[in-house]
Protein backbone atom coordinates (compact mmCIF):
# COMPACT_ATOMS: atom_id res chain seq x y z
CA UNK A 1 0.00 0.00 0.00
CA UNK A 2 1.03 3.65 -1.22
CA UNK A 3 -0.02 5.37 1.71
CA UNK A 4 0.81 3.72 4.60
CA UNK A 5 -0.39 6.30 6.66
CA UNK A 6 -3.94 5.18 5.61
CA UNK A 7 -3.62 1.63 6.11
CA UNK A 8 -5.88 -0.56 8.63
CA UNK A 9 -4.48 -3.47 9.63
CA UNK A 10 -6.54 -3.96 13.06
CA UNK A 11 -8.88 -6.83 12.13
CA UNK A 12 -11.90 -5.72 14.17
CA UNK A 13 -11.47 -2.54 12.51
CA UNK A 14 -11.38 -3.97 9.44
CA UNK A 15 -14.52 -6.31 10.04
CA UNK A 16 -16.52 -3.34 11.39
CA UNK A 17 -15.97 -1.56 8.32
CA UNK A 18 -17.61 -4.77 6.25
CA UNK A 19 -20.35 -4.67 9.14
CA UNK A 20 -21.15 -0.88 7.63
CA UNK A 21 -20.94 -1.44 3.93
CA UNK A 22 -24.74 -1.98 2.17
CA UNK A 23 -22.91 -3.59 -1.02
CA UNK A 24 -20.22 -5.95 -1.71
CA UNK A 25 -18.21 -5.51 -4.98
CA UNK A 26 -17.17 -9.41 -6.16
CA UNK A 27 -14.39 -10.05 -8.84
CA UNK A 28 -14.67 -12.72 -10.73
CA UNK A 29 -12.38 -13.94 -13.56
CA UNK A 30 -13.86 -14.46 -16.55
CA UNK A 31 -13.34 -16.84 -19.56
CA UNK A 32 -11.12 -14.23 -21.77
CA UNK A 33 -9.06 -13.11 -18.55
CA UNK A 34 -11.11 -10.05 -17.81
CA UNK A 35 -12.53 -9.18 -14.27
CA UNK A 36 -16.33 -9.67 -13.88
CA UNK A 37 -17.20 -7.35 -10.96
CA UNK A 38 -20.57 -7.52 -9.13
CA UNK A 39 -22.44 -5.49 -6.97
CA UNK A 40 -23.56 -7.82 -4.22
CA UNK A 41 -25.64 -8.09 -0.89
CA UNK A 42 -23.72 -9.89 1.83
CA UNK A 43 -24.00 -11.39 5.07
CA UNK A 44 -20.63 -11.08 7.29
CA UNK A 45 -19.53 -13.50 10.16
CA UNK A 46 -16.34 -14.86 11.53
CA UNK A 47 -16.32 -18.50 12.18
CA UNK A 48 -13.63 -20.53 13.96
CA UNK A 49 -10.88 -17.45 13.39
CA UNK A 50 -12.07 -16.90 9.61
CA UNK A 51 -14.03 -14.24 8.38
CA UNK A 52 -17.06 -15.71 6.18
CA UNK A 53 -18.92 -13.34 3.50
CA UNK A 54 -21.99 -14.81 2.37
CA UNK A 55 -23.87 -14.06 -0.88
CA UNK A 56 -26.95 -15.67 -2.68
CA UNK A 57 -28.68 -15.55 -6.39
CA UNK A 58 -30.47 -17.31 -8.55
CA UNK A 59 -29.75 -20.97 -9.44
CA UNK A 60 -28.44 -20.30 -12.36
CA UNK A 61 -26.56 -17.42 -14.60
CA UNK A 62 -22.90 -16.05 -15.56
CA UNK A 63 -21.82 -15.75 -11.87
CA UNK A 64 -22.43 -19.17 -11.50
CA UNK A 65 -20.74 -20.44 -14.12
CA UNK A 66 -17.51 -18.73 -13.77
CA UNK A 67 -17.44 -19.59 -9.44
CA UNK A 68 -17.38 -23.28 -11.08
CA UNK A 69 -15.09 -22.71 -13.55
CA UNK A 70 -12.64 -20.44 -10.94
CA UNK A 71 -13.40 -20.15 -7.81
CA UNK A 72 -11.20 -17.43 -6.67
CA UNK A 73 -12.09 -13.76 -6.52
CA UNK A 74 -11.35 -10.70 -5.28
CA UNK A 75 -13.87 -8.22 -3.31
CA UNK A 76 -14.18 -4.52 -1.77
CA UNK A 77 -16.33 -2.75 -0.12
CA UNK A 78 -16.51 0.91 0.96
CA UNK A 79 -18.35 3.25 3.66
CA UNK A 80 -18.59 6.51 4.95
CA UNK A 81 -18.26 8.29 2.19
CA UNK A 82 -17.78 12.46 2.04
CA UNK A 83 -17.37 14.35 -0.80
CA UNK A 84 -15.34 17.69 0.11
CA UNK A 85 -15.00 20.82 -2.18
CA UNK A 86 -13.04 23.72 -1.47
CA UNK A 87 -13.62 26.33 -3.92
CA UNK A 88 -11.41 29.15 -2.72
CA UNK A 89 -8.41 26.49 -3.28
CA UNK A 90 -9.55 25.01 -6.25
CA UNK A 91 -9.68 21.53 -3.93
CA UNK A 92 -11.53 18.53 -3.94
CA UNK A 93 -11.16 14.97 -2.11
CA UNK A 94 -13.21 12.44 -1.09
CA UNK A 95 -12.91 10.67 2.29
CA UNK A 96 -14.22 6.95 2.97
CA UNK A 97 -13.01 3.63 4.39
CA UNK A 98 -12.52 0.10 2.31
CA UNK A 99 -12.06 -3.08 2.79
CA UNK A 100 -10.73 -4.88 -0.18
CA UNK A 101 -9.58 -8.66 -0.16
CA UNK A 102 -9.49 -12.39 -1.66
CA UNK A 103 -10.59 -15.52 -1.09
CA UNK A 104 -12.38 -18.99 -2.63
CA UNK A 105 -16.13 -18.73 -3.03
CA UNK A 106 -17.77 -22.33 -2.58
CA UNK A 107 -21.26 -23.13 -2.54
CA UNK A 108 -23.29 -23.66 0.27
CA UNK A 109 -24.89 -27.15 0.98
CA UNK A 110 -28.92 -27.25 1.06
CA UNK A 111 -28.80 -28.18 4.77
CA UNK A 112 -26.73 -24.90 5.63
CA UNK A 113 -28.26 -22.40 3.40
CA UNK A 114 -30.88 -21.46 6.08
CA UNK A 115 -27.50 -20.10 8.38
CA UNK A 116 -25.99 -18.28 5.96
CA UNK A 117 -29.18 -16.54 4.67
CA UNK A 118 -29.65 -15.57 8.37
CA UNK A 119 -26.43 -14.10 8.08
CA UNK A 120 -27.19 -11.93 5.33
CA UNK A 121 -30.15 -10.94 6.59
CA UNK A 122 -29.14 -9.85 9.80
CA UNK A 123 -26.27 -7.85 8.02
CA UNK A 124 -29.32 -5.51 6.75
CA UNK A 125 -31.70 -6.19 9.52
CA UNK A 126 -29.13 -6.05 13.17
CA UNK A 127 -30.35 -8.32 15.95
CA UNK A 128 -34.05 -8.34 14.58
CA UNK A 129 -33.94 -12.34 13.54
CA UNK A 130 -36.00 -11.30 10.36
CA UNK A 131 -37.59 -13.35 8.50
CA UNK A 132 -37.58 -14.64 5.05
CA UNK A 133 -39.66 -17.64 3.19
CA UNK A 134 -38.34 -20.41 3.28
CA UNK A 135 -40.08 -21.53 0.15
CA UNK A 136 -37.62 -19.15 -1.26
CA UNK A 137 -34.25 -21.71 -0.17
CA UNK A 138 -34.75 -24.66 -2.78
CA UNK A 139 -34.96 -21.71 -5.64
CA UNK A 140 -31.89 -20.04 -4.55
CA UNK A 141 -27.80 -20.47 -4.50
CA UNK A 142 -25.99 -19.60 -2.06
CA UNK A 143 -21.99 -19.68 -1.77
CA UNK A 144 -19.60 -17.98 0.59
CA UNK A 145 -16.12 -16.55 -0.01
CA UNK A 146 -13.36 -17.84 2.73
CA UNK A 147 -11.38 -14.59 3.11
CA UNK A 148 -8.11 -15.50 2.76
CA UNK A 149 -6.41 -11.81 3.17
CA UNK A 150 -7.38 -8.42 2.85
CA UNK A 151 -6.48 -5.12 3.51
CA UNK A 152 -8.19 -1.57 5.11
CA UNK A 153 -7.41 1.85 4.12
CA UNK A 154 -8.98 5.49 5.08
CA UNK A 155 -9.14 9.04 4.50
CA UNK A 156 -10.54 10.65 7.24
CA UNK A 157 -12.14 14.41 6.46
CA UNK A 158 -10.47 17.26 6.01
CA UNK A 159 -11.10 20.02 8.68
CA UNK A 160 -13.51 22.84 7.22
CA UNK A 161 -11.46 25.63 6.64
Amino acid sequence: MRRHDREITDRAELLQIMKKAQVCHLALNDEDGFPYILPLNFGVEERDGKIILHFHSALEGRKLELMARDNRASFEMDTKHCLQYFPDKGYCTYAYESVIGKGRLHLVPEEEKHASLSCLMDHYHPGQNAYFNPAAIPRTAVYCLEVESMTGKRKKPKPEQ
